[in-house]
């Protein structure tokens, strides 16, 4: 019986081939998978729409969510937050900073916003309200209920008017990340200079 020295010469180089189309694919596939969870749970852009937000952000920003945030942890009081309301009319994402947390009495009386009673210091710049809408009388928030103002606090669409209300955290998309037309994070934006 004679050896075929040919074949057995091809077999390495054949196994070897094997091996790299396997590894190409399992990179192929966690390229894949990686992206499939970045766009879904992790990142999304989004753009500003109005001037709510003003001086933090403006029209036309483009903004980066980070939707991985509130996965483990919940959304704190200032947090610029990303929100779709289910059962709303419209269908486009709000930006709104976060005033009032679950379980807390939100009030506005004479342009100034009351927590549990006591007014309300904040770290940003915000005009004082003309208008108090819903939040004339005191507003007890739920356990997944949030009181969202915009920046802009006379010229914003919130938690003051019926046609957005009180957020629900399932409603929240995420946090607003990163302003990408100038890069900043989003939570420096607009904070008060501290006085020496």
């Amino acid at each position: 019986m004679e050896f075929d020295f040919d074949k057995a010469s091809k077999r390495p180089i054949i196994k070897k081939i094997i091996i790299n189309i396997i590894i190409w694919s399992a990179e192929i596939a966690a390229v894949i998978a990686s992206a499939y969870f970045i766009v879904n749970y992790a990142l999304e852009k989004t753009t500003m729409l109005g001037d709510s937000m003003v001086i933090t952000l403006n029209d036309q920003d483009k903004i980066i969510i980070n939707k991985f945030s509130y996965r483990f942890s919940k959304p704190e009081r200032y947090d610029v937050i990303v929100f779709k309301q289910t059962n709303k009319e419209h269908s486009y994402y709000n930006i709104k900073r976060i005033i009032g947390l679950p379980g807390e009495t939100v009030q506005i009386l004479d342009g100034k916003i009351y927590i549990g009673g006591e007014v309300l210091t904040e770290p940003i710049v915000a005009d004082s309200m003309n208008n108090s809408g819903l939040a004339a009388e005191e507003i007890q928030l739920d356990k997944n209920e949030y009181f969202v103002l915009g920046d802009n606090r006379n010229n914003s669409e919130d938690s003051r008017f019926a046609n957005i209300g009180n957020i629900l955290f399932d409603d929240i998309i995420g946090k607003a990340w990163i302003r990408s037309n100038d890069f900043d994070f989003v939570n420096n934006l607009n904070k008060k200079k501290e006085k020496n």
